[in-house]
Formats: C-alpha cells, structure tokens, sequence
C-alpha cells in the first residue's frame, strides 16, 4: 500500500513560503517538503533564513533561500523573476508573512496601521502579481493565502489586523475570479489560535488561555502543525477544482457562540 494518496503529492514541485524562518511559515515549509516538495524560504534576515534552511535539510528536505522584503513592490518581482530565470519555476506560493501589534482603536498608531497594510495584505498583491505572472505562462499555480480566524472576527485592540486579515480574505477572492482562467488555484487558510513565537505572551497569560479553552470547541491552542495538512490540500492536485476558498482551521471557533 502506497504511503499517501499520489493526489495529494508535492513531488517535483517547488514552493516558495514568505515569511518561513520561524513560526506558521517554517511549519508549512516543512510540512511541504514532507510531501515532497522543494521549499524556498523567505524572509529579510538570510541569517535566520540560512539557520532554518539547514535545520531542514538535516531532516531530509530540499530547500532554497530567498530573503527579500515582502512589502517592496519592486524588491518582490525582482527576487520572483530572478529565482524564476536563474534557478526553476515555483509552483506554489504560500503567502504567510505578517504582523500583529495589539492597541485599542483609538489610540492606535498611524504608522502601526500602515505597517500592517504593508505586511499583511499589500505583500500578498505584490508577491502574489509576481509569482502569477510566471504560474499564468505555464498555464498552473497553486497560490494559498495566510489569513485568520480574525477574518471573520474580531477581539479588542486589533482592529486593523482585523480589517487587513478580512482583505486577504477578499484578495483571495479576487486572485481567483482573475486567474483561475489560466489554471491557478487561490485559496486561503485561516488559522485560529496557534501556540507560536508570536502569541507567546497569550499562550502564558493565564485568564487568555482559559478564556480560549472556553471558547473554542477543541478546548486548547492549535498546534501549527495541524495546519499543514491545509497546506498540502490547497497545494497539491486534491484541490484542482477548489478556488477562491477560505478553509478555516481553528478547533471550531468560527462554528460557535
């Protein structure tokens, strides 16, 4: 008996996952590279992009870097067209790089907005363009956006995460209505509660993780390897006829009161 159904093999494929030294991004990564795909990090720091690449490739995968800064327009065509003529096509891209900064609406600060649209929703247009424009010459593509369960919620203090979570969601959208023509499939994940890097604050303070496991059906923090199987779904050919979707992996959260 075959180890994994072949429709949801990543062999001989490439993905390019931004934002993947740490956190959500490098889980996906190594989830990608376990079906069989070659994964090309990103992000801005190569040293922490190198540390992970090597953490990988001693378990067995195959990885590439690419540090470039995601929210500069520019910067990103020039990386994904360079990558694509100097070494091989990426055939999925894993859009996951972002920011959360936590500060009630009204004292929130300009310039914190702006970085979040920067992060967040601008970078999944910008890497997004560049790497379609490649997938839509060879008629195939597979593009998953990183987007939350703040898609379709929201808490106190984060209204503008909020707001560019919501746009990713509709971006998603957007990118299939235009492209799916050319043979792409885009689609999003929306995590819940992830017990990550950048929740480590949550995750330790006491009265937010009761409050979670009261309000969450699977009654606990996700674990971000229980995403990749998303991942792999939206990645692979399981998903050939699946476009503009929003799967949302997060114990139930978004299916109660």
């Amino acid at each position: 008996m075959p180890d994994s159904h072949p429709l949801f093999s990543l062999a001989g494929k490439r993905a390019l996952v931004t934002g993947s030294s740490q956190g959500i991004g490098y889980a996906l990564a190594k989830g990608l590279a376990g079906a069989g795909a070659t994964v090309v990090l990103n992000g801005r720091d190569a040293g922490r992009l190198d540390s992970a690449a090597e953490t990988l490739r001693a378990g067995g995968a195959t990885v590439e870097t690419l540090p470039f800064d995601v929210t500069d327009h520019a910067a990103a065509r020039a990386a994904v067209d360079g990558f694509e003529e100097n070494t091989g096509p990426i055939d999925i891209l894993v859009n996951n790089a972002g920011m959360q900064h936590r500060t009630p609406l009204e004292d929130f600060p300009a310039e914190a907005f702006e970085a979040l649209l920067q992060t967040n929703i601008a970078s999944v247009f910008h890497v997004g363009q560049a790497a379609a424009r490649h997938m839509i010459g060879r008629g195939a593509g597979k593009i998953v956006n990183i987007a939350s369960v703040q898609s379709a919620l929201a808490r106190p203090g984060i209204a503008p995460y909020t707001a560019t979570k919501g746009a990713v969601v509709n971006l998603t959208k957007g990118m299939a209505t235009d492209w799916a023509q050319y043979g792409l499939q885009c689609n999003a994940i929306a995590p819940g509660y992830f017990d990550t890097e950048l929740t480590a604050a949550l995750v330790a303070d006491a009265d937010f993780t009761a409050w979670l496991a009261k309000r969450t059906p699977a009654g606990r923090w996700g674990d971000v390897e229980e995403l990749v199987g998303a991942a792999i779904f939206l990645s692979s050919a399981a998903s050939s006829f699946v476009n503009g979707h929003t799967l949302y992996v997060d114990g139930g959260i978004t299916a109660s009161l």
